[in-house]
């Protein structure tokens, strides 16, 4: 049985198409639980009741909508909506999936959506064909595409965003590191024991999808690959901290100083130093992060502890991944290159000369702009790192846990 877990704010001008989708599955067997949330303290903020009102618009609307085994979770009525301190929209994830976890069975999935995510007819049959097919699998970061829009900008903004997306999860897949999927809470699903495993989401205000993924990685198998894609909505949003709306109002500003196409030569420094695990089982050796890993945890040798503590190789190994995971790295990444910075475009350049020298791609590259670059251009460039990140998925479509 399939789960869809669907938080709302403010999205009665959106919710409509997604719900759409999900009534023309082919799939019948599903039930759908949809949270529509906003902080309490909306209520009483002038500025915040709009939002309010278009909750209340979306209540109507589920209320009355013709759809099987629909559930309701009201979190925007009056002294109903988050209080401090338990706010966004982790905190609406979280309560769907707990919700479901407590009412499914093991072998159920949780479907993570969001209320502007549109998907073809197959996407639940898809997602449910993937866990049937890999029984050891405990979540699934499904592929997703932002489609363009008719306004240039939003486009132009919301391409160089998920070229950033791609470009960091090609290199990382490239490092080695299990950490190499794309968190888009759009576009995510997990079996409901593996939800119970991890203990489930932790609330973060933003970035949620990344930490439960992080969790999923550490706990066991992720799978990276599906036949079906999911197309998040391509719109300004600042309804999160950080992600894809916030990231395009920034860049709409020309503030992309925080999502940073890296230099690949230090993911070359991350990739050294994950391929001196076996080495750093048995003695101490130098890396290329010892620095970072100095300034971080205030150790000289980190890897000392897990020399004691794990006799078995393979076992070494997995506990340096689980030390060094997803969030270190980019936490590495940042601080290289804050220390020396070089421009998004040669990186891009950089990166395709020294992984595919051969693709046409790199006619699109002369001149390239993404500040100036028509959205075709960059549209192309887009198109090529998802093509090539499908590619890759379906070759090598898992890690489960063999490092």
């Amino acid at each position: 049985m399939l789960h869809i877990a669907l938080p709302a704010m403010n999205e009665r001008d959106y919710i409509e198409k997604t719900l759409d989708c999900i009534k023309k599955q082919n799939l019948r067997d599903f039930h759908t639980w949809v949270c529509v949330n906003q902080p309490e303290s909306y209520h009483t903020n002038p500025e915040k009741k709009h939002i309010c009102e278009n909750n209340a618009r979306t209540l109507e609307l589920l209320s009355n909508y013709d759809l099987v085994n629909l559930h309701l979770l009201d979190h925007t009525s009056q002294n109903q909506g988050w209080q401090e301190g338990k706010l966004g929209v982790g905190m609406a994830r979280k309560t769907l999936m707990d919700a479901i976890a407590a009412d499914a069975s093991p072998d159920d999935i949780i479907v993570s959506m969001d209320a502007d995510t549109i998907f073809e007819t197959e996407y639940l049959a898809s997602v449910k064909k993937q866990f049937d097919e890999n029984p050891g699998a405990l979540a699934l970061a499904n592929p997703y595409y932002h489609p363009l829009v008719s306004d240039e900008p939003t486009s132009r903004a919301m391409l160089r965003y998920e070229i950033y997306m791609r470009y960091y999860a090609l290199n990382m897949r490239f490092t080695g590191t299990p950490y190499c999927f794309s968190p888009l809470g759009s576009a995510m699903a997990a079996r409901v024991s593996a939800y119970r495993k991890i203990n489930g989401l932790t609330p973060k205000k933003s970035g949620e999808d990344f930490y439960f993924l992080q969790k999923m990685v550490k706990a066991g198998q992720v799978l990276m690959h599906n036949d079906q894609v999911v197309y998040p909505g391509t719109r300004l949003s600042d309804r999160v901290f950080f992600g894809t709306g916030p990231a395009m109002i920034k860049g709409m500003a020309g503030q992309w100083s925080a999502y940073p196409l890296f230099n690949p030569e230090l993911f070359d420094m991350v990739k050294q130093t994950l391929d001196l695990f076996p080495t750093l089982f048995h003695h101490p050796c130098p890396t290329p992060m010892d620095g970072f890993f100095e300034s971080q945890f205030h150790e000289p040798d980190i890897f000392k502890p897990l020399r004691k503590n794990h006799k078995d190789p393979h076992r070494f190994i997995k506990a340096c991944h689980e030390k060094i995971d997803g969030l270190r790295i980019l936490q590495f990444l940042k601080a290289e290159h804050a220390l020396n910075p070089r421009n998004d475009e040669d990186n891009l350049a950089a990166f395709l000369v020294k992984y595919f020298p051969d693709a046409e791609i790199h006619s699109e590259l002369k001149d390239v702009s993404f500040l100036y670059s028509d959205v075709d251009k960059l549209n192309k460039i887009r198109n090529f790192l998802f093509e090539t990140e499908l590619k890759i998925q379906k070759d090598e479509p898992s890690h489960d846990n063999k490092f």
